[in-house]
């Protein structure tokens, strides 16, 4: 029988089927990606919820709902929320789901969006099958920037930052995909979420539409204007309305309470952390051959340098409120990011090289997602022995290609032998999900062992070659995906629940609406007051996180401070905390416990009442003057809410802070 021709009816059949099948097998691989990047996110995050930054957000929207919340002593005076659109729409998702879940859903909206936008970023700059893997690395790294470790980007709770940096993100995408009008927009619009996340991003923008040359000019300009700001604003002694200086008060408590917005306070391991994109960035534009990715390292190094210099000068001359406040060391942030977008097509490239290209490529992997080795360090190297390549001889080759093989091995080993020891191991975190998950998830916090699941399974779906194959992998990724994510997202802590508001109920009805009330001992964070009680916090530590924006917020903390001193030092003294810790570390002395809250007795009760801005206190002591006992079953159970109207008048207290009172008055250099 002769051959079938291309133009027989069987011939387009096959051809047809061939294509369909082909089609087939691209969409069964694009979702078992997406699951893969699901199952990942779940085994190396933790949705946190009202955890640090964000309760502050959340009682930022939260007070456009209840009014009264905007008397609280971090929104009262000038606060962050006043630049920024975000509370307004996490109101909206608030007031239609309710507080937590409306928490929730923004939090995955933003958070999906983001690593979608990464998706489309890197799918502009390289390949697909690069860019999955870009974004499965932008998972498992953590993105800290800044200084202590605080800050990082795609944080584990919402943010206007987690907003921002999608908007930033998809920006990018679009200014490499071709639409640099929408990019614009995007980034414009972003400004009015975070303008202190999303500028960087706008002069990155800015740095890709100009010649490099005429870049470094702008970023030149840039440090010249903001000395030229600090110059202007010490000689003037502040007197300019946009050069108001922060006076010595003001200055300390800002330091004491945000010592990472100063250079000078900066540890060797922040540092290190800055210094790391740098030379990532460095080896990519080597490496990379690419004329607009070698642009996007440059305008990414430009950026996040041009940042630092200009926090340098904040912190050193007048200082300049507005400069300080600008916290231009958030630039790096998107320095870091770019760094790990390019990671994988550099280490694509590198590997192909015969002598160094094994070690090279493994070494920046290590220096971003194994934490047991000096991140810097590892990318250092891997920087050095791609410059002396050249001089690297053929048998000295084969010895390096031997390294880079063993040092795979010793770190697939170190996570093996770890992994086995989560086995014997005492029993992780219960609540949330199941013994094995929460095993299974310990092993995907050792650095290095997620890139043990990620590179097979890219493997799997680059090599295979039926529809069925990449089918296969979607299930298992689909089932793993559906048994680790709920513990992910399940949240454990009852704080702002209609179950607990309910439970509180009495004491919201005493409590006026716009009264502060204390949580005895003193805590970091003021969810229990803000969502479960629905008033204003008197002092907690988050509450100060303010104090840069605002002299009379610092005084006002200084003062509130004064009144509970009879409960304990301030713990907004963040740096002499750390400057203790640190001089006891030199001295070779074991470190100290964190000192604990005095307990709270009848007498601290009426002096600390005798300030007319403390209306409630709650406290576990019966101590008296007929509390109101929460009888619930919970943490709570049993605890009293002390009316201060009724503390002083049985008593006749003063008013703290007067003179009979025997404390500071607010405002004097005491207080």
């Amino acid at each position: 029988m002769p051959p079938t021709s291309a133009y027989h009816p069987n011939g387009l059949s096959d051809r047809r089927g061939a294509s369909v099948s082909t089609e087939l097998r691209a969409a069964l691989t694009s979702v078992a990606y997406i699951l893969m990047l699901i199952a990942l996110w779940a085994l190396t995050h933790r949705y946190k919820g009202f955890s640090r930054d964000g309760e502050l957000y959340a009682v930022q929207a939260l007070s456009k709902i209840h009014p009264w919340l905007a008397t609280d002593l971090y929104l009262q005076n000038v606060s962050q929320d006043r630049f920024t659109v975000f509370s307004w729409i996490y109101a909206g998702s608030m007031w239609l789901l309710g507080l937590q879940p409306g928490e929730m859903l923004l939090y995955l909206v933003c958070t999906a969006w983001f690593l979608a936008a990464a998706w489309a970023l890197a799918r502009a700059l390289f390949d697909a099958s690069a860019a999955w893997l870009s974004v499965a690395l932008l998972i498992v790294t953590v993105g800290y920037y800044g200084a202590y470790l605080i800050f990082n980007y795609s944080e584990n709770y919402l943010s206007a930052r987690t907003m921002g940096e999608a908007m930033v993100v998809t920006a990018l995408a679009c200014h490499f995909s071709g639409w640099r009008r929408t990019a614009w927009a995007v980034a414009v619009g972003g400004l009015l979420i975070h303008p202190l996340m999303v500028l960087p991003g706008v002069l990155l923008l800015l740095c890709l539409g100009v010649p490099t040359r005429t870049a470094v000019i702008g970023a030149v300009a840039c440090i010249i204007a903001a000395l030229a700001v600090a110059l202007a604003g010490s000689l003037s002694d502040g007197r300019l309305p946009l050069l108001t200086l922060m006076d010595p008060a003001w200055l300390e408590v800002v330091r004491e309470r945000s010592q990472f917005l100063f250079l000078r306070y900066w540890t060797s391991i922040d540092w290190e952390v800055a210094a790391r994109p740098f030379v990532c960035l460095t080896l990519s534009a080597l490496v990379v051959r690419d004329p607009q990715i070698r642009r996007l390292c440059i305008a990414a190094m430009l950026v996040g340098a041009a940042g630092l210099v200009i926090t340098l000068i904040a912190g050193t001359l007048g200082p300049v409120a507005i400069l300080v406040q600008g916290q231009a060391w958030r630039w790096m942030w998107v320095t870091g990011f770019v760094s790990v977008v390019l990671i994988v097509p550099t280490v694509m490239q590198v590997w192909r090289d015969e002598r160094t290209g094994p070690l090279c490529a493994v070494l920046m992997l290590l220096s971003w997602t194994f934490g047991a080795v000096d991140g810097l360090a590892a990318a250092d190297a891997a920087l050095a022995l791609w410059l002396v390549r050249s001089q690297i001889g053929e048998r000295t080759g084969q010895f390096v290609r031997v390294a880079g093989g063993l040092v795979v091995i010793v770190i697939l080993v170190w996570v093996v032998m770890n992994c086995w020891g989560f086995l014997n191991a005492s029993v992780p975190e219960t609540g949330r999900e199941s013994l094995a998950v929460g095993r299974l998830r310990e092993m995907f916090g050792l650095g290095g062992a997620p890139v043990f699941l990620v590179i097979p399974c890219w493997y799997w779906l680059e090599k295979a070659a039926s529809p069925l194959a990449a089918l296969s992998l979607a299930a298992v990724l689909f089932a793993a995906a559906l048994t680790v994510l709920p513990g992910s997202l399940k949240q454990l802590e009852a704080v702002g629940t209609p179950a607990e508001i309910a439970d509180f109920s009495d004491w919201r009805a005493a409590i006026p609406p716009t009264s502060t009330v204390l949580l005895v001992p003193t805590t970091k964070f003021a969810s229990f007051m803000w969502f479960s009680l629905g008033r204003p916090s008197y002092l907690t530590v988050d509450q100060s996180s303010g104090v840069v924006f605002s002299p009379t917020t610092a005084q006002e903390v200084r003062r509130r401070s004064a009144v509970l001193a009879p409960l304990g030092p301030p713990d907004w003294k963040i740096l002499t905390a750390i400057k203790a810790a640190e001089h006891d570390r030199e001295a070779g002395l074991p470190p100290k416990p964190a000192p604990k809250p005095r307990a709270l007795t009848a007498g601290i009760l009426v002096q600390i009442c005798g300030d007319p801005q403390l209306g409630f206190v709650v406290a576990q002591e019966d101590l008296g003057f007929q509390p109101m006992v929460h009888r619930h079953v919970g943490d709570k159970k049993d605890w009293k809410l002390y009316d201060c109207r009724k503390v002083r008048s049985e008593t006749g207290a003063p008013a703290a802070g007067s003179p009979a009172a025997g404390a500071p008055a607010a405002g004097s250099p005491a207080a």
